[in-house]
């Protein structure tokens, strides 16, 4: 086997095709990376894209965007993430490692020096969406709403991410998404006033990660949230995406259910560890 870094997102994903491709859902955050690495080299300055090869054909591959954690893909066998490991110990420190599981695991244990769960996350797609009945209308986000947007987002890290997990430059995300046609945020609106947010971005050869999703603490309980996220999904599928797919903290069995609730389903399970 041998490891092979790739000059940018174009090229990684020509060479870790066969791999990402096995599993698109289970893989939507390394598309999703890629996507940002495409429309916008300067978000991530340092990345590395490798693949682990062996008679001309890939075996694993991972991402790396620092500050946050390497991911690392389902690989076709795991003696190739372990090799990875290995390879990548004697020349990059990492913060820790990102993954579905067993290969995130698998990494973890190949890399050898203490790690500490930050979060463990739930995998869904959704084919077709079912939107409740909620009172309020949608719409997407302009630069007028930067305001309300970037406040709710620096609300959700705050309980959502762990304490000492990296965070993203969300006047930058706002800005690019609220510009672009194949990402942005949205607002449920009720009686005219913003009252929950979704946002909509990492796209992949067939689909697109939907959010964050939040809605103030004063404004929960009314299907919001639900609502804002059925609406987006719908939209993306109607646009012509084969599914749509969305990370939820299993640690929060509320939101878990409110999206098996509007056509969400459980592929896998995912989990971010911090290294010692």
């Amino acid at each position: 086997m041998r490891l092979e870094e790739h000059a940018d997102a174009a090229a990684f994903l020509e060479a870790a095709a066969p791999v990402l491709d096995a599993d698109e859902a289970r893989h939507n955050l390394i598309y999703g990376i890629c996507s940002t690495l495409v429309d916008a080299t300067h978000v991530y300055p340092e990345a590395h894209l490798w693949t682990v090869e062996e008679d001309g054909r890939p075996l694993a591959a991972a991402v790396l965007t620092p500050p946050f954690n390497i991911v690392v893909a389902q690989p076709h066998v795991d003696d190739a993430l372990s090799f990875l490991a290995r390879r990548l110990r004697d020349r990059i420190e990492l913060p820790g490692v990102t993954g579905a599981i067993p290969e995130v695991d698998v990494f973890a244990d190949a890399w050898g020096s203490g790690r500490r769960l930050r979060m463990r996350q739930g995998i869904y797609a959704a084919r077709k969406v079912a939107p409740p009945d909620v009172s309020g209308v949608a719409r997407k986000a302009v630069p007028s709403d930067r305001e309300v947007v970037v406040g709710w987002l620096r609300a959700f890290e705050g309980e959502a991410l762990p304490d000492d997990a990296p965070h993203l430059d969300l006047e930058g995300a706002f800005e690019r998404r609220v510009r672009s046609d194949a990402a942005g945020f949205f607002l449920w609106e009720d009686e005219g006033e913003p009252v929950s947010l979704c946002g909509c971005g990492g796209r992949t050869p067939h689909g697109v990660r939907i959010g964050p999703v939040y809605t103030p603490p004063e404004r929960r309980g009314r299907g919001y949230g639900s609502a804002v996220t059925a609406h987006v999904t719908k939209e993306q599928l109607l646009a012509g995406r084969d599914y749509c797919f969305l990370y939820t903290d299993l640690a929060n069995p509320t939101s878990n259910k409110i999206y098996v609730n509007i056509g969400y389903e459980r592929v896998c399970d995912s989990a971010e560890y911090a290294f010692a």
